[in-house]
């Protein structure tokens, strides 16, 4: 089932003509739930959004700090920006969710955890799409726990250009730009992101204070470019390239001053064509996602990891009635890694899998029924088929009903398979999942409770764990059953024609192992809540509350407990004119002490202010 998400920008504009929350009737857009453009008040699946308003007017940093915000999503960092960020949807680890950039793989097959979420800038972003559940029947491997497509600006008509820059604690320094066109025929955009930080320790024990260590500094230079061109009204040609080059700083383990700096480039590319005739859009499309990755300082284990992922797609949307339409297509992925030792040793290797699938969606009056199947068949391991069935049901104005199933499947990974840190293991096959939630919404608020069970669990396994020179560690199936689940409660509504008032609670009533042990780093319980106000003109303010409880960071309630705790942030926006925008922002305004992740220190209270200026 969808959550309507509601721009603060539109609540408040609504609220201004003493609309109330129950009038609210937005349905924007989504691409990711079945490959295709449908409103989302017509998706069965459990879907949210981030729009562009919300990201401008909270002012996200990073990817992980924006998804944060969501029902379902907890996140886990080991350190200050750019440090390894770990994202868990409905208590499914980060290697089990599929992230696109513009339907472009984002997935890196030379890393064990998938998408690297530490390096994503979001100040270019159009819209944020979060499906959840098994989604393998729609989009294949990785995406057993959901996907996430980020998609970025494209142009709007005329000429326009922009520019941006913010300053902050830790001497953090954020700066941007943008230039666009577009045309009948034609469009562009290209963008460009700066962040510098020196940041603070990665690496801190439990209770010192973090001034005590030396800083791990952090930079990021992302340039985002696309463009459009449509020779008649029925064709459309489109580029997209993303670049995302980013130095950082961390500690290796136990030791807080040390130096270590990794490098890291990422680039996208992807080509598109769509043809529309009579009732059909033949889409084609052919991605290029290279991840490179070097351990500057290390003088152990591997150096420089290179990781590849090519792609093409044949697909073809036909609507054969008003509210009704099949999508069908093949499709192609290579994936292929290789890596450099310290010691200079060098290893490869690749693997491609081919697909074919089809979604169907219906409209009965009130009753909404999705259907997909996808069959995935890999040079490496036998091949899967895997589904989805989704529906939903209006009762009334103001109430619906759903569920969705699903199966899916995580492949395993090149550099899980291959190993350099141990033994390698060829036979290893993909985890198996089974999912389902149903929802009921009543006005502005709705109850979702969903159930994931995970098969033949991937895991890190040594078999002689006193001796660290054996050599012999790998990773291997696991038998038996992972388990996760719970509900999710959303409310939504505006108050007094001013505010805008938004809350979710996410209680996880499960999620062990295949023996019964809880998993490691996962709250129990989440509480998010923001208020934001809009009665003064050209002002907007809001604050907004986040409680983690217990959690523990080793498996089977283990170790630290790093949750009981809750963190208050706070932005204010001042239109100056139509085309500047001031603004400023406390984070952690409380100045709270936690550790998400025990012995990697967590941010103070921060300051930060900046300006927007778009012609």
């Amino acid at each position: 089932m969808y959550k309507q998400t509601i721009s603060f920008v539109a609540a408040a504009t609504l609220a201004a003509s003493s609309l109330g929350a129950d009038e609210l009737s937005f349905h924007p857009i989504v691409v990711t739930a079945t490959k295709t453009e449908q409103s989302l008040n017509t998706i069965t699946s459990n879907v949210e959004i981030i729009t562009a308003e919300e990201i401008e007017e909270q002012h996200y940093t990073s990817l992980a700090e924006a998804l944060n915000s969501l029902s379902g999503i907890s996140i886990t960092s080991n350190g200050g920006v750019g440090t390894t960020q770990e994202v868990f949807v409905r208590g499914m680890d980060t290697n089990k969710v599929l992230v696109l950039i513009n339907g472009i793989r984002y997935q890196d097959p030379s890393s064990t955890s998938g998408a690297n979420f530490a390096h994503l800038l979001i100040s270019d972003i159009e819209q944020i799409e979060l499906i959840k559940g098994a989604q393998s029947g729609v989009w294949g491997a990785d995406a057993s726990a959901g996907v996430i497509n980020i998609i970025t600006k494209s142009a709007e008509a005329g000429t326009h250009t922009g520019a941006n820059v913010e300053y902050g604690s830790f001497a953090t320094t954020k700066w941007g730009g943008f230039l666009s066109h577009k045309t009948d025929k034609y469009d562009f955009k290209i963008s460009f992101d700066r962040l510098m930080s020196s940041s603070f320790t990665a690496q801190a024990p439990k209770g010192d204070n973090i001034d005590r260590y030396e800083k791990d500094p952090y930079a990021n230079t992302t340039l985002n470019l696309n463009a459009h061109y449509n020779p008649t009204s029925e064709d459309t040609f489109g580029i997209s390239y993303t670049d995302i080059n980013a130095l950082g700083s961390y500690d290796s383990y136990h030791s807080p001053n040390s130096v270590e700096h990794s490098d890291v480039r990422t680039r996208l590319y992807g080509v598109t064509y769509d043809k529309a005739y009579h009732n059909h859009t033949l889409s084609t499309k052919a991605n290029l996602s290279k991840f490179r990755r070097d351990e500057l300082d290390t003088g152990y284990g591997v150096k420089v990891f290179n990781g590849q992922t090519r792609e093409a797609e044949l697909r073809d949307h036909f609507r054969y009635g008003e509210n009704d339409f099949i999508v069908a297509g093949l499709s192609k992925k290579w994936d292929q890694i290789d890596f450099i030792q310290a010691d200079s040793t060098t290893g490869a290797k690749s693997v491609s899998s081919k697909a074919v699938f089809v979604t169907n969606s219906n409209t009965f009056g009130d009753l909404i029924l999705t259907e997909s199947l996808r069959r995935d068949d890999y040079s490496s391991f036998h091949a899967k088929t895997t589904g989805k069935m989704g529906a939903k049901y209006t009762l009334s104005e103001d109430m619906y009903v759903g569920g969705n199933y699903g199966t899916s499947y995580t492949a395993p990974n090149l550099i899980q398979m291959f190993n350099p840190w141990g033994a390698s293991n060829d036979t290893l096959s993909p985890e198996n999942t089974k999912s389902y939630d149903l929802t009921l919404g009543y006005k502005s608020i709705t109850l979702t409770y969903f159930e994931n069970r995970v098969k033949d669990l991937i895991e890190w396994y040594d078999p002689t764990p006193l001796n660290w020179f054996n050599n012999d560690p790998y990773y291997k199936n696991l038998n038996g059953i992972s388990t996760f689940k719970g509900y999710e409660v959303t409310f939504r509504h505006t108050l007094l024609d001013a505010f805008v008032l938004n809350a979710d609670y996410t209680h996880l009533a499960r999620f062990v192992d295949k023996d019964g042990k809880d998993l490691k780093r996962r709250p129990k319980r989440e509480a998010k809540v923001s208020v934001n106000y809009y009665g003064i003109e050209d002002l907007s303010m809001g604050i907004n509350a986040h409680y983690v409880g217990t959690r523990y960071d080793q498996a089977d309630q283990q170790g630290e407990q790093t949750g009981r705790y809750t963190l208050f942030n706070f932005v204010l926006n001042y239109n100056l004119t139509d085309s500047i925008q001031l603004y400023g922002k406390i984070d952690n305004l409380t100045d709270k002490y936690y550790q998400s992740v025990d012995g990697y220190a967590s941010s103070p209270r921060g300051y930060y202010a900046g300006m927007k200026v778009i012609f």
